[in-house]
């Protein structure tokens, strides 16, 4: 436990330094290595894939801010009360917080990080616990996100026309969620780690002399208000609940509109869409929303700078041929069966250097799909490979723990010690899935 901590805060650098660090690594390997790998190349795609990935970036940034408002509009508070209040002993409680985080991480992965954080803070305020065992059991929840609806990776796939959709681009064809979400390589694997994970944490419960409580202090509303006069009409508006309903009614009836001639389908912008309207109609007034959204939007800094850097990386490793010779490496050593768990071992080590799951997907993507296809291995099994490993390495890696533990307010030492048995224990099914399943 201590040495994990310690490799993470002493060793590790900030992900921005990784991404640059990885940007020189890569243009060097293509300097090196690729068939066109010259400096005009090399530039170029990389200037380039810097812009291309600006639409997707934005979509994960909302995806990550529509779930953060989602989470603090005060009929969704006032359930997380009410829930939390059904757990009577701390056993109860961890296990309530963790599948009530994994529900939430599954519907939406920024929805899921801030419920952790919220149930963690709500059940530590009722009872005596080890409060980082509550918490680490609570961002364990988000240990399933990428296999859930909101994945980056699965979502890009399944989305016409999106820069990140590298099976598309190679075969022209689409991944519909049926192929990867909820395949039984994907369903089978989710359910056992949502039953196994809350069993290794009641075996890891620390001992009464271990315990270390914490109670956090209520933390103040966000101000909604904007400086109008009171009573005027720029007020009233502001604090209708008219606009929001409109805007969500109107979306409500374009679904419905939409789907009762195409059937239900999802991908990044519908998924963006609901949560929008959900946020929209739960807050009530447009003003509540607004506020909820600036702070919201607090947490998307370091989205904003990743992204393009990880973009001009795929740039470079599409353009340059990179991508091509490193797949050859992969058909060298895989099987049509093995593939996919090479790729999620792969995933593993690289979610350490990429802690993100479209920025990851740009760096993977390009050269396990082309294995795929030479090898005539499953591409959704391929795909799902690096999203599960993405799923159990942020269990690890500190990136997306750090709002969680932010929020709930807690130093991150602990929480990661014992989010390594997540880690373990997620990967092993995951693992075994891919070699049995796929």
């Amino acid at each position: 436990m201590s040495l994990s901590v310690y490799l993470f805060e002493q060793l590790m650098p900030d992900p921005f330094v990784i991404a640059i660090a990885l940007t020189v690594f890569v243009a060097l390997l293509a300097a090196l290595l690729a068939p066109h790998g010259t400096p005009e190349i090399i530039l170029s795609s990389w200037y380039a894939g810097i812009f291309n990935i600006l639409g997707f970036a934005f979509q994960m940034i909302l995806i990550l801010v529509t779930g953060h408002v989602l989470a603090h509009a005060p009929p969704v508070q006032r359930g997380l009360k009410a829930i939390v209040a059904l757990a009577k002993t701390p056993a109860q409680a961890v296990v309530l917080t963790f599948l009530l985080a994994a529900l939430a991480s599954w519907l939406n992965w920024g929805f899921g990080l801030v419920i952790g954080a919220l149930l963690a803070r709500e059940v530590a305020k009722r009872m005596r616990l080890d409060f980082a065992w509550l918490v680490a059991a609570a961002y364990s929840g988000w240990v399933i996100w990428a296999s859930g609806i909101s994945g980056s990776i699965a979502l890009a796939q399944a989305t016409h026309g999106n820069a990140l959709n590298i099976v598309e681009k190679l075969t022209g064809n689409l991944i519909g969620f049926d192929q990867t979400i909820f395949a039984p390589v994907n369903v089978i694997p989710t359910l056992l780690i949502v039953i196994a994970v809350p069993i290794a944490f009641l075996a890891i419960r620390p001992a009464e002399a271990d315990l270390i409580a914490f109670t956090p202090t209520d933390e103040a509303p966000a101000a909604s208000g904007t400086g109008k006069r009171d009573g005027s009409i720029a007020q009233r508006l502001e604090q209708s609940m008219i606009g929001s309903l409109l805007i969500a009614a109107a979306g409500a009836a374009y679904l419905v509109m939409t789907w009762s001639k195409t059937g239900v389908s999802l991908d990044i912008n519908a998924m963006i869409f609901l949560f929008l309207i959900f946020g929209l109609a739960l807050h009530g007034t447009p003003v509540a929303y607004v506020a909820a959204m600036r702070n919201a939007a607090k947490q998307t800094g370091s989205m904003m700078l990743q992204y393009p850097i990880y973009g001009g990386i795929m740039g470079i490793m599409t353009s340059t041929g990179l991508a091509e010779v490193i797949s050859k490496y992969f058909v060298a050593f895989s099987t049509t069966h093995s593939l996919p768990f090479w790729s999620y071992i792969a995933s593993l080590f690289i979610t350490f250097l990429v802690p993100s799951g479209g920025g990851h997907w740009a760096v993977q993507g390009p050269f396990v799909i082309p294995a795929a296809v030479s090898l005539h291995a499953s591409i959704p099994a391929t795909t799902l490979a690096v999203a599960m490993g993405e799923d159990v390495a942020n269990m690890l890696q500190p990136f997306w723990a750090l709002p969680v533990v932010a929020m709930a307010g807690i130093g991150i030492q602990r929480v990661l010690g014992y989010t390594t048995v997540t880690f373990l224990v997620a990967g092993v099914i995951n693992g075994a899935a891919l070699l049995l399943l796929a």
